[in-house]
């Protein structure tokens, strides 16, 4: 759900009309990861300097597109490479999700994301032998941390977290938060939310949810979540992709095949206690699909999600799982 080649938010707050008897909400916004950032909060201190330290710290980790940062060293690197806390954090997460969803989520996939033109080079070599061959390079299994030392079994091997690291950021934003003893806020990093406490209203944050449409100028919303001490991320396929030759290609690369994929789920917000993991298992449920997110759901209790999906008609329905239904508003 990031900003390769269209900028875009899968998601974003409804802000609250407070009327001026009522106490507005402090803002704290930017720029950061190559999007924007806002955070309501209901407290009088100003945080600003604060956020925009830990945005540049976990930036000078887990960044690609910063040549400076330690993932951009290690994917430079022979073998061995020191790496710090956010980093071991985030690898430990996406190995968690890459068993749990059998290899669906797999931050080894860069060398084939860049073959297709999403990636961080834009390469755009995709014809079948050269995709067989970076097929190889996926390989999460040749990855691991020892003492604080990230080890890869082949230089080759490279590591992109685009698909987890703002979910992460999310939740080190909210702990920094929790320590300052702030009850009530909402944070967004690139469409991925967590959001505490209530909103100026003394209500549930209420979270839209884009209408999968390709091509659409506005925003329509599909639904609104009622948000309270949860965090949520969406991903999805109906905007960010490109056409060549007449055939679409989506952004979501299987790692098993090595090819985008092809299947009727447009959209998979995912609910749960902690944002980098919501994040990461959205980016999964739109690999594996609408049936096998289902199935995945099922033995994780502590998922909730949202799946729109195309019928052969070219309509759209949607499942959610039953918890989260209570907390959702479809608009018709």
């Amino acid at each position: 759900m990031k900003h390769l080649l269209f900028t875009l938010t899968f998601l974003s707050f409804i802000a609250c009309n407070t009327s001026p008897e009522k106490k507005a909400p402090n803002e704290v916004k930017g720029y950061a990861q190559g999007t924007t950032y806002q955070i309501l909060y209901l407290d009088n201190r100003n945080f600003q300097r604060s956020v925009d330290s830990i945005l540049i710290a976990i930036d000078n980790s887990l960044s690609t597109y910063n040549k400076r940062s330690i993932i951009t060293n290690f994917n430079q690197a022979d073998s061995v490479l020191e790496v710090d806390a956010y980093f071991i954090d985030v690898f430990n997460m996406a190995k968690e999700v890459y068993t749990a969803t059998e290899g669906a989520f797999n931050p080894t996939v860069t060398h084939l994301v860049n073959a297709w033109g999403f990636g961080f080079e834009n390469t755009e070599k995709t014809d079948s032998n050269s995709i067989d061959s970076l097929l190889k390079l996926v390989d999460f299994d040749g990855i691991s941390i020892q003492n604080n030392k990230v080890i890869k079994n082949r230089k080759e091997l490279m590591l992109d977290f685009n698909a987890i690291a703002q979910g992460y950021t999310v939740d080190v934003l909210a702990d920094f938060f929790d320590e300052k003893n702030v009850k009530n806020y909402m944070i967004e990093v690139g469409g991925e939310i967590i959001a505490k406490g209530k909103n100026a209203e003394k209500k549930s944050w209420r979270i839209g949810i884009d209408k999968p449409l390709e091509n659409q100028e506005e925003r329509v919303l599909e639904a609104v979540i009622n948000l309270e001490n949860a965090a949520l991320a969406t991903s999805g396929n109906y905007r960010k992709f490109y056409e060549k030759d007449g055939v679409k290609y989506s952004h979501t690369i299987n790692p098993v095949t090595g090819y985008p994929v092809r299947h009727t789920l447009l959209s998979a917000t995912v609910v749960t206690d902690n944002c980098a993991l919501a994040d990461a298992y959205a980016t999964a449920f739109m690999v594996v699909g609408l049936e096998k997110s289902k199935k995945i759901l099922k033995v994780n209790p502590k998922l909730e999600a949202l799946l729109i999906y195309a019928n052969e008609d070219g309509s759209l329905s949607s499942y959610s799982t039953p918890t989260l239904a209570e907390a959702v508003e479809v608009i018709e």
